[in-house]
Order: C-alpha cells, then structure tokens, then sequence
C-alpha cells in the first residue's frame, strides 16, 4: 500500500517497507516505532485534509547527518571572505505498515464506473 502523509508541514509518499528521510524528531530512539496520524491519502482515497482511521507506523532505525554544505560570503577588493559549513540532522525510518481502517476501499469514481 502507498500513502501520502504530512509531517510537520512537509508531505511524503511512502510505501511499505520503504527507507526515508525525514527531519530530525527530537527524542527518538532507534528500534522504537513512530506512528503518522496525518494521512492525506491511501491507496487513491485522498481526504479532506486527511483521511480518517488511517495511519503510518514506521520503525526509527537512528538518527543521521546529511551531506556536508559550504556557504561563502565575500566582498570583492575588500578582503572579506567567510566560509561556513552545516550539516542537516535527519532521522531515518523504515515504513512497517500503512493501515486505512476506516477508510473507502476504493475511491468513489472507481466505485461507480466498475473499473479496478
């Protein structure tokens, strides 16, 4: 099953058993599972913002760093040069289930026309 959920303003489409990135959850410990309540669509079946009894479990393997990035300022013929490098912290997840209780087997156009 795919799904489109919303975490913390940013949208994601995952599928089971898929490895993502996300932004870095404060607290969260590898092994423990971390559940989306926000789902904004399952399967073809999309809510109104989000659709209802669905939800996202995922596995938190660990926390990691992104790639290294520089920012360079600089003023010519002034001898001003700043170089500042940062690192984005991520937390990365594995998608164990995406469960659609409570929401439409198959969307309402599907539904009526007899296509699958």
């Amino acid at each position: 099953m795919s799904a489109v959920i919303n975490d913390r303003g940013r949208q994601y489409v995952v599928n089971d058993g898929e490895s993502l990135l996300v932004d870095y959850i404060d607290g969260a410990e590898a092994g423990a599972e971390h559940v989306f309540d926000q789902v904004m669509a399952v399967d073809g079946t999309f809510g109104t913002p989000y659709v209802k009894g669905a939800s996202v479990t995922a596995l938190i393997e660990g926390q990691v760093r992104g790639p290294k990035l520089y920012v360079e300022k600089f003023k010519r013929r002034k001898d001003y040069r700043r170089r500042v490098g940062h690192r984005q912290s991520y937390t990365k997840l594995t998608i164990q289930k995406v469960s659609a209780s409570g929401s439409r087997a198959k969307p309402a156009a599907v539904a009526e026309s007899g296509e699958e």
